[in-house]
Formats: structure tokens, C-alpha cells, sequence
């Protein structure tokens, strides 16, 4: 029996269908929601959906009974960061007492240096996920992700090929951009192939690429010229304060933008290739797709 957390989330949903597609018997599969309202599609898959809450330690005891390997989809929470650790630690806990043999966790992919980046307090919730689920005395499997391609449109703005204009400072930094929906494959690999015990993946795309070559590519595909622009980001900042955008978004922006400018980002690795058996999709492929 495998369940997967966040069923109903795009990585969740995705991980379910792949799992699906490698010969996975719906009978064999569990799906963990929080609203069973959102789980109709999965129930019409003939998969049973099993309703708790990361924060409610009883519902995840009972929803992990009979489970012999847990996909562990990070917590989406937007409040504090450290309500992503005690989510995930709430889980292991219980995957522990409900005798679970086997955890694969969704992580972020990281570098030396994460400490001294913007994002480091968002990092520090999955080091101390990780931390805890190495130290519970189940097999694990730690799936750092890269950043998803499908980021892209929201960084550059739904309006770029109108515009001609990318605003935003990540510099000349850059990103290993992957499809969330190739992450999901991968977990789905991991979950029906053996030998994944104890490893660390780094789950990232071959080549990492810079917002110069977003716009190059961009440029190509809508077929009128893209610019890319760097501001400081306190002119940033000022600019998205006065179009209106959210306080929370605005933190957002800055964080992964400098993020990316300081090359916290820029991971290559052929791991991912590997599980997939060929390439993970590239930027390019990504902007043709979308933007085509």
C-alpha cells in the first residue's frame, strides 16, 4: 500500500497518476486530503481517500493504517516557516507508530552556502525535516527539488510578450528550472523501484539557465524582441508596491529573485535524467509550450 500526502495538490495529484501509469493498482493506493470535497477524481479512480491534517496528529495515525510506504509532499503552509517543520515532523511521528517502512519526502535542493541566501529560513524548515526523518529509524528516501519551470510565467508576468519586458532582479544568476509534473514521475520511480533506502536525490534539470536566456528564448517564440532588466531591489520593491501587488507576494519575489542572484539556485545534476530515462524537460521546451 502506498498513500501519498497532498493528494489533491498539483505535485500530489500528478505523483498519483504516474503511479497509476507504472502499473500501480488503484486497490493499492491511498490518497491523504484535507477536504475530501476536492477528492472526487481520485475516489472516481477507484482510489480510497483517507481525510487528516498535518496538524492533527490522531487523523494521521488513522489514515496511515495498513500503509507500507509514504510519499511525504512538503507543507504548503504560508504562515511561519516553522509550521512547515512541525507538519512534517507530526507526520513522521505518526508514520512511525502506524508502522509505515518507508518515507519518500519532497525537499528543496540546496547548496553549502543556503545559509547565507534569502531563502535560508525556508531551507531551514526542510534541513530540520530531513534532520529528524534520518534520525526516526525509518527507511528514507529525500527528494531535493529543484525549482519549477512553471515559475517562470509567474516571474516574467502574464502580459511579457505584450510588454517586451522582464523586471526582475536576479541578475546574471542562474536556476536549475524543472517540470513539476517530471518531479512527479521521479517520485513515482523511486516509490516502484528498489535500492532508494537511505539515498539524498538531487532533483534537478541538466542545465541551469539564466532570465538573459529566458528572454532569448522568449524573444524567439512570441517572435518580437524580449529585454530582460535587472533593478536594484529596493526599485524593485518600489515598483511592484506601486502596481498594487501584495505585501506577501512582493517578500516572495525578492526572496527567489535574490536567491537566484546569489546562485543558490543553480544545481546541475543527471539524477533526475536517470529516473526519467531521458532528458527533463528544458526552458526552451517550456517557453515553446506555453507561449507558442
Amino acid at each position: 500500500m502506498i498513500l501519498v500526502t497532498g493528494a489533491t495538490g498539483q505535485l500530489g495529484a500528478k505523483a498519483i497518476d504516474h503511479l497509476l501509469t507504472k502499473g500501480v493498482r488503484a486497490a493499492d493506493m491511498a490518497a491523504f486530503v484535507r477536504d475530501a470535497a476536492k477528492a472526487q477524481s481520485l475516489t472516481e479512480k477507484g482510489i480510497e481517500v483517507r481525510v487528516g491534517d498535518y496538524t492533527d496528529y490522531d487523523s494521521l495515525v488513522n489514515a496511515f493504517t495498513g500503509v507500507d510506504k509514504l510519499l511525504l509532499v512538503s507543507s504548503n503552509d504560508r504562515e511561519a516557516v516553522e509550521n512547515r517543520t512541525a507538519h512534517h515532523i507530526n507526520v513522521i511521528k505518526a508514520a512511525k507508530q502506524a508502522n509505515i517502512k518507508h518515507i519518500v519526502y519532497t525537499s528543496f535542493v540546496r547548496k553549502p552556502t543556503f545559509d547565507q541566501t534569502p531563502i535560508a529560513s525556508f531551507q531551514h524548515a526542510h534541513v530540520e525535516s530531513e534532520q529528524f526523518l534520518k534520525n526516526s529509524g525509518l527507511a528514507y528516501t529525500i527528494l531535493q527539488n529543484g525549482i519549477y519551470l512553471e515559475m517562470i510565467p509567474v516571474f516574467v508576468g502574464v502580459n511579457v510578450a505584450e510588454t517586451g519586458v522582464i523586471l526582475f532582479p536576479a541578475q546574471a544568476g542562474k536556476a536549475s528550472w524543472v517540470l513539476r509534473d517530471e518531479l512527479a514521475e521521479a517520485a513515482a520511480h523511486v516509490l516502484t523501484t528498489k535500492g532508494h533506502e537511505h539515498k539524498i536525490y538531487p532533483m534537478t534539470n541538466t542545465e541551469s539557465v539564466s532570465f538573459d536566456e529566458i528572454a532569448t528564448n522568449l524573444s524567439a517564440t512570441v517572435g518580437r524582441e524580449i529585454t530582460y532588466t535587472s533593478p536594484p531591489v529596493d526599485e524593485f520593491e518600489s515598483i511592484l508596491k506601486k502596481a498594487g501587488m501584495p505585501d506577501l507576494y512582493i517578500g516572495m519575489f525578492m526572496m527567489w529573485a535574490v536567491a537566484q542572484a546569489q546562485g543558490a539556485l543553480d544545481v546541475e545534476d543527471t539524477t533526475l535524467a536517470s529516473f526519467l530515462g531521458r532528458q527533463p524537460t528544458s526552458v526552451k521546451q517550456f517557453i515553446n509550450t506555453i507561449y507558442g
